[in-house]
């Protein structure tokens, strides 16, 4: 049985940087690959932008509207077909997922990082994909979890 891999990927490189490409060609040789991809900096531009109020609760943003929430959707919506696409281009097998649940037909939007421990119990490894000046927090917030693996790339992609 093939071993099977969460990884969750900050919105911040779903532009799919060639070193996250490279790493995830390499993993998903080994590992079924499910890719949840976050979008939390474009989220809270879009939100101030139209000024739609949030706020960051315990379990993340919190968004005060429908009009809100459907715009935050959209946003993890087009990461992940442009993921998809990207992926598909370069022959990289990975099933790319938003952290949007469909609860009694509620849309209930899921900080990446509490989706990460939703899937806790059902993957064999997890990464948390995120800028390198996020690393050291991520690796704080996932410390007791052995099977979650927190990567930090380049908060700048070097040309």
């Amino acid at each position: 049985m093939r071993k099977t891999a969460l990884v969750k990927m900050t919105g911040d490189l779903a532009d799919m940087r060639p070193d996250v490409l490279l790493w995830l060609r390499l993993l998903a040789q080994e590992y079924f690959v499910v890719i949840c991809t976050g979008g939390g900096t474009q989220i809270t531009a879009a939100l101030n932008e139209r000024r739609i109020p949030f706020e960051f609760g315990a379990l993340g943003r919190q968004i005060a509207t429908f009009e809100g929430r459907q715009i935050a959707r959209d946003i993890l919506e087009r990461n992940q077909a442009e993921i998809q696409d990207r992926l598909a281009i370069e022959k990289i097998s990975a099933t790319v997922i938003v952290p949007v649940l469909d609860v009694g037909s509620v849309l209930c939007h899921v900080n990446g990082d509490i989706f990460v421990l939703t899937t806790y119990l059902g993957y064999d490894k997890i990464y948390v994909l995120t800028l390198e000046s996020r690393k050291a927090a991520k690796q704080a917030d996932f410390a007791k979890y052995p099977k979650i693996e927190v990567l930090g790339f380049p908060d700048t992609q070097k040309e």
